[in-house]
């Protein structure tokens, strides 16, 4: 019989890494040209050969809806991810509790869905649940590199080429 508070308590550690790691980082600069911000998305490109796996069968529209959620999903995290130039001269990322509760809300969300599609073979729901991840880090990534960026070259540093 496996106990159902395992899951539970491993998602509560998650979440708080998650904060603990976002508000360690308020406190630091963001360090050279910001490429470092588009790294998880070169991590996540692995998860894609888990699609040339031939026991998936996964339906247009089952792949369509997941990033069209994934998208949706995206959004509160691109509107709470924001940096700020500082007295030193250092561009940091501002500290948001909008943003606590965008990743809160975006884990409940997920949890809620897994009970609601857990029908589907597990192999297949981990893919779908992947795909929600790439739709929302992929645009999220980018987005927060931009806006470095554009602080970056506000603050007056030369873009490297």
């Amino acid at each position: 019989m496996q106990s159902t508070a395992f899951p539970v308590i491993l998602v509560i550690v998650i979440i708080a890494l998650v904060l603990w790691r976002r508000m360690r980082a308020a406190a630091k600069p963001v360090k050279g040209s910001g490429y470092r911000l588009l790294l998880p998305l070169l991590f996540l490109g692995f998860g894609i050969f888990g699609l040339l796996n031939p026991e998936l069968h996964l339906t247009v529209k089952e792949v369509t809806l997941s990033l069209l959620f994934g998208l949706i999903l995206s959004v509160p995290m691109i509107m709470t991810t924001n940096y700020e130039l500082r007295e030193d001269g250092q561009i940091y990322p501002k500290k948001s509790k909008a943003f606590i509760f965008a990743v809160v809300g975006l884990i409940v969300i997920r949890l809620a869905l897994r009970s609601y599609l857990s029908g589907l073979d597990p192999a297949e729901l981990g893919m779908l649940f992947y795909l929600i991840a790439v739709a929302y880090v992929v645009p999220w990534r980018i987005v927060s590199f931009v806006k470095y960026r554009k602080l970056l070259a506000q603050q007056g540093n030369a873009l490297p080429q």
